[in-house]
């Protein structure tokens, strides 16, 4: 049996490479996969990721890779950080390396573009049928992660013991990993709140100000509850880190892209000119059509996700959006 006390990242971006500087300060063995073999030389080299987090110096037990079958083989324990984009490649790209020892878990947060689908139900569909699967999600920025602040995310998984095995890999004095019994609840949180995100940002933007914004996230959540619990998931799941946690945290602080993003639509910035500033992947952007379509799939009533779907992808002015939100026939609040 391979090395427990091991992580093997497979992407390093902000979050791939902040979760694994959470690991490997523990001095356990972290294998962090990069796919461009120049860059991945270059933070070897420095000891640092000078693009995403600048400074912040990787610990020793912390190795580089630009070899998707050497980070595989490194540990039994593989945790995906990459877009939602490209999960599904990337889960591909792994299969021909994967032992009856792998258990595989992702911090990717979203759903398949295209298809609309949970995160698990792409990955059950690629891997081999007994391969334990985790999702990780909840509030949590990489920079402070990486910096060793107070942290805590959620896990869910259909694997009761590898969700508490990764629970006491990942474990340390400052970053803390809660089990769910939420497998659907826990992904699609993570997808929705994006999608709020950029309207919290946008109502900023237009100068609505915090009552608005409260109002915003909360009935946002309402509509993250509507659509989870017709695709199966629990409506308390939604009330921890990964929906109401990760929901605040996303639409409150600027260190969030999908905040910012809305909040440059609300200035008047193009769609487009808004990405190119960012310059990063805005998942929100990337999910709203996807949560949109779910809507409509099963019947649920997301009019704040659709109004930002309009904005997204319509062109309409933030203003009017939100004078249709407004608008609205008055009804019960539950």
């Amino acid at each position: 049996m391979k090395n427990l006390q091991s992580l093997s990242v497979i992407g390093a971006g902000s979050y791939g490479t902040a979760l694994a500087i959470a690991v490997a300060s523990k001095g356990f063995k972290v294998t962090l996969w990069g796919r461009n073999a120049k860059s991945v030389e270059t933070m070897a080299q420095k000891r640092q990721n000078e693009r995403y987090l600048p400074g912040i110096f990787f610990p020793q037990s912390l190795v580089l890779t630009a070899s998707l079958e050497e980070c595989v083989k490194a540990s039994p324990n593989l945790l995906v950080v990459v877009p939602s984009s490209t999960f599904a490649s990337v889960i591909k790209n792994i299969v021909p390396f994967l032992t009856n020892e792998h258990r595989l878990a992702w911090a990717t947060k979203g759903i398949e573009v295209g298809s609309g689908e949970l995160l698990s139900t792409v990955a059950s569909r690629i891997v081999p049928e007994d391969l334990p699967l985790a999702a990780l999600s909840g509030p949590t920025f990489a920079k402070e992660l990486a910096l060793g602040m107070p942290t805590a995310i959620a896990v869910a998984g259909n694997n009761p013991e590898f969700s508490s095995q990764l629970c006491e890999i990942m474990h340390t004095p400052t970053f803390r990993i809660y089990e769910s019994s939420d497998f659907i609840g826990l992904q699609l949180g993570g997808a929705v709140k994006n999608v709020i995100a950029i309207g919290a940002g946008l109502s900023d933007g237009l100068g609505f100000g915090a009552n608005a914004r409260t109002a915003l996230i909360t009935r946002g959540l309402a509509e993250m509850v509507r659509l989870g619990l017709a695709m199966g998931a629990t409506e308390r799941g939604f009330m921890g880190l990964s929906g109401l946690g990760d929901l605040i945290l996303t639409c409150t602080d600027n260190q969030s892209r999908n905040r910012r993003f809305g909040y440059m639509l609300g200035q008047g910035v193009t769609v487009q000119d808004a990405l190119d500033k960012i310059a990063q992947v805005v998942e929100g952007y990337v999910m709203t059509p996807e949560i949109y379509n779910l809507a409509h799939k099963y019947n649920v009533q997301m009019p704040i996700c659709s109004q930002i779907y309009e904005v997204i992808c319509h062109g309409k002015p933030g203003k009017t959006a939100a004078k249709e939100l407004l608008g609205r026939s008055l009804k019960s609040e539950c």
